[in-house]
């Protein structure tokens, strides 16, 4: 498929996107990051993940962080998006992959290992055609995977 020219439609409500060509790459404008970004196609599914948690479950700009960055054995890493509670504590990690990418049980380690440094109640996997929520219980050592996004505020 031709990623740029079909940008495939994903189980998220559509949004208005502006596109631009620059030295032979697609970018799109990441509001969050106040930039043009290469259009690659995890960034297409984190931008529709980005407008979703604003439009849709209406979390403000100011507590959402794209690309955070975090140290994980030593390594420098980052997560695709974190969710900020009220108190600015961190509630939820997504993954955004590309929809070419199975959502497979590798992919919810990844989220796992990060989420070691930032404990956070909450982690998200997609695909844009499929979304996994998974709530985290420190007490007992256990995820349990909800049906819905959950409310966070």
């Amino acid at each position: 498929m031709d990623f740029i020219n079909n940008l495939p439609v994903l189980n998220f409500p559509p949004f208005k996107f502006k596109l631009k060509d620059e030295q032979q790459r697609t970018q799109i404008y990441d509001a969050f990051r106040n930039k043009f970004v290469i259009l690659t196609p995890e960034e297409w599914v984190r931008q529709h993940v980005l407008h979703y948690l604003t439009d849709i479950q209406k979390i403000t700009k100011n507590k959402i962080a794209v690309e955070y960055s975090l140290k994980l054995n030593g390594q420098q890493k980052r997560a695709d998006v974190l969710i900020f509670g009220k108190s600015m504590e961190p509630i939820v990690i997504i993954e955004c992959k590309s929809t070419d990418i199975k959502i497979s049980q590798a992919i919810f380690d990844q989220a796992a290992r990060y989420n070691l440094v930032l404990k956070v109640p909450y982690l998200i996997i997609t695909n844009g055609f499929e979304m996994h929520i998974a709530e985290v219980d420190f007490e007992t050592q256990t995820t349990k995977l909800l049906k819905e996004f959950p409310a966070f505020f």
